[in-house]
């Protein structure tokens, strides 16, 4: 069996369900199961919603009408009868997010947005299936909520694979196109989890564990995995061929086409991985698998744009030591902060942090009281896998690089 994953952009309007559609029929679809994101930015729309029911509940029905009327227009271009079921399913969804947001209790916001964000992927899965049938391609909606297992740790849930093998395995006819959604899973008491933004990669890759699939496709915007971000670097290249580990690597520091869970189960199976371009699905793009390093061995450009640098420093210029640096990282751990660079001296230590969930200003407080804090917002990131000496300074011209990282074959910088 073979896993195809579209993301919101492959599906962010009627042109590009049309097109997935096309990609079917040019690739074939028998033996194959669909894993589709949330159309467009509706993950983005749906975190308001949250929002406006934490902070304005007023708020609350003008940003769910917004996002129920982006889906409509998308309904109105690929269905041309109104009474058509579609319609009526899509409805009932979200008013179940209604639902809920009248009746909840919990002030937990990781929990309510797990509950409310993941309609997104529903909706669109709800709409892509019935198109596909309605062009002749008959297949199966499966709620992925009864087959990924997850525990309770909302909006970044851990996967209980035993249980989730099960489940896929018993509940998925293999003879038919099966179609389900990205990013969600449930816990024991069947409450939406979520795995974590661009979670829809790491789905694709959990049903193929699952399932023993032959390859996972993941459908992109871009030609295949590139060397940079086109939206960042103006010259790029595309890699051919990447190995398992050289792309967990790449996926560590940042790269924003694989999402760095998805690539370990697929390499504890040795599953080929191919990210392809949804409008020339005929192309090769690039393929991840067995096999040494990259190719074409070219410079491998990632960057983080909205990151936090801490500098700390203790306040009696005592040294930082081990159970110093054990409470620093509790408190990161506390309050949601991802660890993307460290640098330490004897009486300082310099960390770049990814602030995912908020907690800064809170956390700031707190090591205020024990160190000399001096904190830079809104710095970028940037990462160079193997790198030489022209790629570095074309990132040190015209920035100020705050800290400066080498190892043998990857140089990070902090710049503003």
């Amino acid at each position: 069996m073979r896993i195809f994953k579209f993301g919101g952009a492959s599906v962010k309007d009627a042109d590009g369900v049309k097109n997935l559609v096309r990609v079917l029929r040019e690739v074939g679809y028998q033996d194959t199961f669909l894993v589709v994101s949330a159309m467009g930015k509706t993950t983005n729309a749906m975190e308001r919603v949250v929002e406006a029911y934490f902070e304005d509940k007023s708020k609350v029905t003008t940003t769910i009408q917004e996002v129920v009327e982006y889906h409509e227009g998308i309904l109105d271009e690929l269905f041309a009868e109104d009474n058509h079921p579609v319609y009526h399913q899509v409805k009932l969804l979200f008013e179940e997010v209604k639902g809920f947001l009248a009746w909840n209790k919990s002030p937990k916001y990781a929990f309510v947005y797990d509950q409310v964000v993941g309609y997104g992927e529903l909706v669109s899965t709800t709409i892509v299936s019935h198109y596909l049938a309605q062009e002749g391609i008959p297949n199966t909606w499966q709620d992925v909520r009864e087959m990924i297992k997850t525990d309770a740790s909302y909006r970044d849930a851990r996967v209980n694979w035993e249980k989730s093998q099960q489940e896929v395995n018993a509940r998925l006819d293999k003879t038919q196109l099966n179609i389900t959604q990205g990013f969600l899973g449930s816990d024991d008491n069947n409450f939406t989890t979520t795995l974590g933004r661009e979670g829809s990669d790491y789905t694709a890759a959990i049903l193929a564990y699952c399932l023993n699939a032959s390859s996972v496709t993941i459908w992109k915007d871009v030609p295949g995995v590139l060397n940079a971000d086109p939206r960042n670097f103006e010259k790029t290249h595309l890699l051919h061929q990447i190995s398992y580990r050289e792309a967990i690597e790449l996926a560590f520091y940042g790269a924003s086409v694989i999402h760095p869970k998805t690539l370990q189960p697929l390499q504890r199976k040795e599953i080929p991985l191919h990210v392809k371009s949804f409008m020339h699905p005929e192309k090769s793009g690039t393929v991840v698998g067995k096999g040494k390093g990259i190719e074409p061995l070219v410079p491998c450009f990632i960057v983080k744009k909205n990151q936090v640098l801490l500098k700390l420093s203790s306040l009696d210029f005592s040294f930082i030591m081990e159970d110093n640096i054990s409470e620093i990282f509790a408190l990161f751990h506390q309050h949601g902060m991802k660890v993307d660079l460290i640098q330490n001296s004897a009486i300082s230590f310099s960390v770049c942090l990814d602030n995912r969930f908020g907690g800064l200003p809170q956390m700031l407080q707190t090591l205020k009281n024990k160190f000399k804090v001096v904190c830079h917002e809104d710095v970028a990131l940037y990462t160079i896998r193997h790198f030489n000496d022209e790629a570095v300074r074309s990132l040190q011209n015209g920035h100020s690089v705050l800290v400066e990282q080498r190892g043998k074959e990857t140089v990070q910088l902090v710049v503003k």
